[in-house]
């Protein structure tokens, strides 16, 4: 005779700790620079050799997530690039391959060739070209949407919301001729109507800056990289990235 026990409800796998994922703009001349968006290509060597040197390694975020999806995560830092400068082809390029790093950039389809209108401050930086960002896509960057024109999706209606996320998906997909999986919120502004926008749109993944109670696949926390950030500095970013941010359902 079998006896069937009661344990009590299931529960499902525990959230992963939060990955690692550096947010980069512009690699250049940062001599004028207000929203701290930039980093020389010297400094942004020296941050990818202290990284190597720690023994971690630079990857695009899909890459990252894939990694953690198999348990084999360890050692692995996820490299972002939002806005789509035209420099990081000329600077940011050159440095991720010598160090051996992927990276993810994220890009403007609706801007393409402009520049970065949205700063009321500082110089206008050039965007790439529908040809700059195939020639990243071609050197194995992961190309992801920062949305068409780089609008606070927060502040959108209906109708602009879906342009936004899925109408630059599809734009891109066309342009590049492969899928695009990743999202960034312009401004890193994100609320439970962007998410969900973001997630119908067909992305797998999408990326913020600090988004709090809706820290998820789909609004993953990330740490800004700037001129200033030392060895020193980079180490306790990271730190206190781990300590402060919460897991990620989803994530091993």
């Amino acid at each position: 005779m079998s006896v069937s026990v009661d344990t009590g409800p299931r529960l499902g796998p525990r959230p992963g700790p939060v990955p690692w994922v550096a947010m980069y703009h512009s690699v250049g001349d940062c001599s004028d620079d207000p929203y701290r968006i930039t980093v020389t290509p010297e400094r942004f060597a020296e941050q990818l050799g202290r990284l190597r040197r720690r023994g971690l390694r630079g990857v695009s975020v899909a890459d990252l997530l894939a990694a953690r999806a198999r348990g084999e995560g360890h050692g692995l830092v996820g490299l972002t690039f939002d806005d789509g400068y035209a420099d990081f082809v000329d600077h940011a390029l050159p440095v991720l391959r010598r160090h051996d790093c992927g990276a993810t950039l994220f890009v403007l389809p609706g801007r393409l060739g402009g520049d970065n209108a949205w700063d009321p401050l500082g110089p206008r930086k050039p965007l790439l070209t529908a040809d700059g960002i195939r020639y990243a896509a071609e050197a194995g960057v992961e190309i992801g949407s920062h949305g068409l024109t780089h609008v606070d999706l927060t502040q959108a209606d209906d109708d602009l919301l879906r342009t936004e996320t899925a109408g630059s998906r599809a734009r891109l997909a066309e342009l590049t001729g492969a899928p695009v999986d990743g999202f960034c919120y312009p401004y890193g502004t994100v609320d439970a109507r962007a998410v969900e926008a973001v997630r119908a749109a067909g992305y797998s993944y999408a990326c913020a800056i600090a988004p709090g109670p809706l820290t998820s696949l789909h609004a993953l926390p990330r740490v800004h990289v700037g001129q200033n950030d030392t060895a020193v500095r980079l180490y306790l970013k990271q730190r206190l990235h781990r300590l402060r941010r919460r897991p990620v359902a989803g994530l091993r």
